[in-house]
C-alpha cells in the first residue's frame, strides 16, 4: 500500500492539470500557479499547449507526451519524478488521463510511490452531462468508440442494458455513423450531442437519437462532439431478460452460434456465449457447431 501525503519527501509531484477545452478564461488560478512553478510541462501537443503558456505569459519548458512516444517518454519522466522534478502533466484540452497517454505517466508515477495530485479543471464529458437534460447519475463514460462499425456495434452491445447515462466522444467525419449505430444498437433514445463547448460556436441537440441524427446530416457541422445517451430503462431490461429465456429454444446450437457471429462477435466469443445461454460446455458447442459443419 502507498500512503500519499502533502509531504513528497525527496521525491517529486507529478501534477494533474486540467486545461481550457476551448475557452481559455476556464484555467484556474491553481492551475496557473502549477504551470509557472513546475519544472517541466509534460504536454500532449507542445505547439498547442505553448498558446495557452503564451496567453498566460508562462514561460516554463515542455516535452512532448503524446500516443507515439509515450512508451520512451514514460519512463524518462518518471526518472525525473524520482530525481525531485515537479512535473505537469497536460494534455490538448480537459483533464488530463481521460481518452489520451496520460494515465500510463499516472500509473508509473503510482507504481514508483511518487505523489500525483490532480489540478481540477475543465472536462467535456460532465459539461455535457450536466447541460443535457438527462439524468446525470448514475453515468458511465464510454469516450471513444471503435472506428470500425463492426467492432462499435460490439462495445455498444456491452452497454445497451446498462441502467446508467452514457457518455461519448466522436470526431466529426464518424459521428453520423457513430450515431447511426447507437440508434439501431441501444434503440431511439434520449440524446443530447454537444458542439464545440464552452468556444464561441458551442451548439447543442437535445432530444431523440434520430431526430440528432437527422438535423446533423442535414447541416453537416465541423467540431468535436460530447455525446449523452439515456441509459436502459426498467422496462428494456425486464424484456431483455424474459426474451433470453425463450428466444434461443427453437434454435439448433449452430444457429444459436452463428446468431451471435451475425452481431459481430468472433466465432469464440459467439460459442461462449451460446456454451452461457444454456448452461452446457463451451467444448459441446464447439463440437456440435463444428460437427455440423462437417456434415454439409
Amino acid at each position: 500500500m502507498f500512503r500519499q501525503t502533502n509531504d513528497p519527501g525527496e521525491k517529486g509531484i507529478l501534477y494533474i492539470v486540467g486545461t481550457p477545452i476551448g475557452n481559455l478564461a476556464d484555467i484556474s488560478e491553481r492551475a496557473r500557479r502549477v504551470l509557472t512553478e513546475a519544472d517541466v510541462i509534460a504536454a500532449e501537443d507542445t505547439r498547442h499547449t505553448r498558446k495557452l503558456l503564451n496567453h498566460l505569459d508562462i514561460s516554463t519548458p515542455s516535452v512532448s507526451y503524446h500516443e507515439h512516444n509515450r512508451l520512451s517518454r514514460t519512463a524518462e519522466l518518471a526518472d525525473r519524478l524520482e530525481k525531485g522534478e515537479r512535473i505537469a502533466l497536460v494534455s490538448d484540452a480537459g483533464m488530463p488521463g481521460i481518452s489520451d497517454p496520460g494515465e500510463d505517466l499516472i500509473r508509473e508515477a503510482v507504481q514508483r510511490e511518487i505523489p500525483v495530485v490532480p489540478i481540477p479543471g475543465p472536462n467535456a464529458a460532465l459539461s455535457a452531462l450536466v447541460g443535457s437534460g438527462i439524468p446525470p447519475q448514475p453515468f458511465a463514460f464510454i469516450g471513444f468508440l471503435p472506428r470500425q462499425q463492426k467492432e462499435r456495434v460490439r462495445e455498444l452491445e456491452k452497454w445497451r442494458l446498462t441502467p446508467a447515462t452514457l457518455i461519448f466522444y466522436e470526431a466529426p467525419h464518424r459521428v453520423l455513423a457513430m450515431l447511426k449505430d447507437v440508434e439501431s444498437t441501444l434503440g431511439d433514445r434520449q440524446a443530447a450531442v454537444a458542439r464545440e463547448l464552452t468556444k464561441k460556436h458551442e451548439e447543442w441537440l437535445r432530444g431523440k437519437v434520430s431526430e440528432c441524427r437527422r438535423w446533423l446530416e442535414e447541416h453537416r457541422p465541423r467540431g468535436e462532439f460530447t455525446i449523452v445517451v439515456s441509459g436502459a430503462s426498467e422496462e428494456e431490461i425486464r424484456e431483455q431478460q424474459t426474451e433470453e429465456l425463450v428466444w434461443w429454444e427453437s434454435l439448433s446450437l449452430k444457429e444459436h452460434v452463428e446468431h451471435y457471429i451475425e452481431r459481430g462477435h468472433r466465432k469464440k466469443e459467439a460459442i461462449q456465449q451460446a456454451a452461457k445461454d444454456r448452461d452446457v460446455p463451451k467444448r459441446e458447442v464447439y463440437n456440435a457447431y463444428h460437427q455440423e459443419d462437417e456434415e454439409q
